[in-house]
């Protein structure tokens, strides 16, 4: 029986054997209170600050622009209240790419349900923004920008946006949390956050770092501790053992980055190549080196990944589309790629040749064997030139899965209209036609057919 290979770092990395050293030695050494006099107090404090110099050292800011939050969706959020608050006399506009992390969106939310205006800046089918997207004006107080998307890995253009906000004076929060500590942080940053737990760290530290002379006040009531920012008690040992790994993690990334870059190749060449009906998403050469996504046609994405648990391999999925939750996965849909049967593999440090190519081995028959109840291969006679797909009430993938298997009712010219009331629809089927070079006409009402709810998704078969 083989052991469970863990591809799913972009969601949490192992604890890295650095982190585990420092924490235990932290924990004798690093108990008190740092703000006491105490001699167990100072010492404390000299880890403490051992430790924001350290990060500040790789992150490339200064130590007294540093601090730790509990977690990088609290960073992400106290940065923008913080900045959004500090410049609202410019005005109350937020920007924001479509793709951003849910804990940007979530404030973003916040921020206009209090009066404040939200632009959202799309982005192509590689999930990556058009810098001239970027229009901040005199209205504008914070433009949001990661540094790479966590579902797919596409790197962002950083530094041209960051040039178009410097120009207009519009702050810029960057959220590092994928890619800090494995690649160098892109410079033009006002705002910083990152997230221990993503680099092999441990969970419950994030970073927050604000550049001298940027306008930043904190949304919380007044806290002495970590420069008023993050107000209650800092956790030292986890912090010392955060910044420690940090520094490993980068000391080795050039080398390790290589190597992951190579085993994430092979997926990408050889998934679609061993499964059909399979999309890889997201840019091919402006990417993390240790993370791929890849869609499958007529595939519950929660199935598959329970087929590969079973399998011995741990991954995520690229889309929420779930029983779980039912909204389509914002990343995917902006994207305008498939919002099922997603699956995300991240390759963490010491990732093995064997373990991949096990993974290729196993996948093609899990997926095979999760379309098998389809039918899909079952020969149509063509002989129709319209057809209505009643697909009200059916989850993802169902409407896709009704579609491919009953396009073939209609002859080349024909019209497939297919009637649903699931929103991953309005993504999942005008993808699919992208990928099967059909045609996609657009959405009607459902009334048009005679029913009370829901949408017409037309479609015209090109071959």
């Amino acid at each position: 029986m083989w052991s469970v290979s863990y591809f799913d770092v972009a969601s949490t990395a192992p604890l890295h054997p650095v982190a585990r050293q420092a924490l235990t030695a932290a924990l004798d050494e690093g108990w008190a209170d740092p703000a006491r006099l105490y001699r167990s107090g100072r010492q404390a404090r000299m880890l403490l600050d051992a430790a924001r110099e350290t990060v500040a050292e790789v992150l490339g800011a200064r130590a007294d622009e540093i601090s730790f939050t509990s977690s990088g969706t609290q960073a992400v959020q106290l940065g923008m209240l913080g900045a959004l608050k500090g410049n609202r006399r410019r005005g109350g506009r937020l920007l924001h790419s479509a793709v951003e992390h849910s804990s940007v969106l979530h404030t973003a939310e916040q921020h206009l349900a209090e009066g404040g205006e939200v632009a959202v800046v799309p982005v192509d089918r590689l999930g990556r923004v058009d810098p001239a997207g970027y229009d901040p004006d005199e209205r504008t107080a914070l433009a949001v920008l990661q540094t790479a998307n966590h579902e797919v890995g596409t790197l962002q253009p950083v530094a041209e946006v960051a040039e178009r906000c410097r120009e207009a004076g519009v702050p810029l929060l960057v959220d590092a949390a994928q890619s800090a500590g494995r690649l160098p942080v892109p410079g033009g940053w006002s705002l910083l956050t990152a997230s221990a737990h993503k680099w092999g760290g441990p969970a419950g530290v994030g970073v927050l770092a604000v550049r001298k002379g940027v306008r930043y006040a904190s949304p919380l009531p007044a806290d002495e501790r970590e420069r008023g920012r993050v107000p209650g008690y800092v956790n030292v040992p986890a912090i010392v053992a955060a910044a420690a790994s940090l520094r490993a993690v980068r000391a080795e990334a050039e080398q390790e980055n290589a190597r992951l870059h190579a085993l994430v190749e092979r997926i990408r060449t050889e998934v679609p190549r061993l499964v059909p009906e399979v999309e890889v998403v997201g840019d091919p050469a402006r990417r993390l080196p240790h993370l791929v996504t890849f869609s499958c046609l007529y595939v519950d994405g929660e199935v598959l990944l329970t087929e590969l648990d079973r399998a011995g391999f741990a991954v995520s999925s690229g889309s929420s589309c779930t029983s779980s939750t039912l909204t389509p996965s914002h990343v995917l849909a902006a994207m305008g790629v498939l919002t099922e049967g997603n699956v995300r593999v991240s390759l963490p440090h010491g990732t093995a040749e064997a373990d991949v190519a096990r993974f290729l081995d196993v996948l093609p028959g899990l997926v095979a064997g999760v379309r098998a109840p389809l039918g899909l291969d079952l020969p149509v006679a063509a002989v129709r030139q319209t057809l209505v797909i009643d697909a009200l009430g059916k989850l993802c993938p169902l409407p896709v899965i009704e579609l491919a298997k009953r396009i073939g009712e209609v002859a080349p010219g024909g019209t497939v209209a297919v009637l649903a009331d699931d929103e991953a629809a309005r993504f999942d089927i005008p993808a699919w036609c992208g990928m099967r070079a059909q045609e996609y006409l657009g959405e009607a009402p459902a009334t048009d057919y005679g029913r009370d709810r829901g949408s017409a998704y037309l479609v015209k078969r090109v071959s």
